[in-house]
């Protein structure tokens, strides 16, 4: 039998490793949380959706000055920025604290009590650089992923590169891992955003058959999926389904 100091030991570890905040945001961080992906996220995401899908409901067009042949300066649909805030909620709060319950490192985390006079303005302009660095870069490696689909071959001086889709998934791979060590380097991170990879493109599907927006075929390549089996079922649901895309929206997410 179990004594009762054992098992209040074991309860105890128990609700040491469980996550120290609610499994829900605070109103005020949900808000932060929601408004950047309403306005930010849209931003971020046009930059390579040009060369990846058009929006068939509500379509938002911003056209560029330059010149009528240019890529807009913004494609999107008035439906996507309540899907962005929503899943800015989700991926920037709730998935990490659904993390935490696995068996995993844990990161050191700042309590309230750090927070005090002396160091909280020093802390809140660190967390708002490092929200800086990530949106841009981010941008940044979604800016190269619209490149890598627009181009199949690229000139350095007198040497050309053939990029297939193994040396672009790889390219985008090394960016998106200086990314995370630059900026987290925790193993929760490194989960939510391979989870966020497979499972965003996935989450489209209810809108694409709904009809809100459609993948152009110049954009057909399942890499990684495809991989498992080529020419197989799993690229056939996918094609079905994202009318002939997964790679890009993989990478981009």
């Amino acid at each position: 039998a179990i004594s009762n100091e054992s098992m209040s030991r074991i309860l105890d570890k128990c609700m040491k490793t469980l996550p120290k905040q609610p499994l829900l945001p605070p109103q005020n961080t949900a808000l932060r949380l929601g408004a950047t992906g309403f306005v930010v996220g849209p931003l971020v995401d046009s930059l390579h959706n040009q060369c990846l899908l058009k929006y068939d409901v509500a379509p938002i067009t911003l056209p560029s000055s330059l010149s009528s042949s240019v890529d807009p300066l913004l494609a999107s649909s008035w439906v996507v920025p309540p899907l962005l805030a929503f899943a800015y909620i989700v991926l920037g709060y709730i998935l990490p604290r659904i993390i935490e319950f696995l068996p995993i490192p844990k990161e050191d985390r700042l309590d309230e009590d750090d927070f005090n006079e002396n160091n909280e303005g020093r802390n809140t302009q660190q967390l708002r650089n490092k929200a800086l660095l990530a949106v841009s870069s981010t941008a940044a490696i979604i800016k190269l992923s619209e490149v890598l689909q627009t181009h199949a071959t690229f000139q350095l001086g007198a040497i050309v590169l053939n990029m297939d889709a193994g040396m672009k998934l790889q390219l985008m791979a090394l960016a998106d891992a200086c990314q995370w060590v630059i900026l987290d380097r925790t193993p929760a991170a490194l989960i939510a955003a391979t989870v966020t990879a497979f499972g965003g493109p996935l989450s489209e599907l209810p809108f694409v058959s709904a009809g809100f927006w459609e993948y152009i075929p110049q954009a057909a390549d399942y890499t990684p999926l495809a991989m498992i089996q080529p020419g197989g079922a799993v690229e056939g649901l996918l094609s079905s389904a994202f009318g002939e895309n997964y790679r890009d929206l993989t990478l981009s997410s």
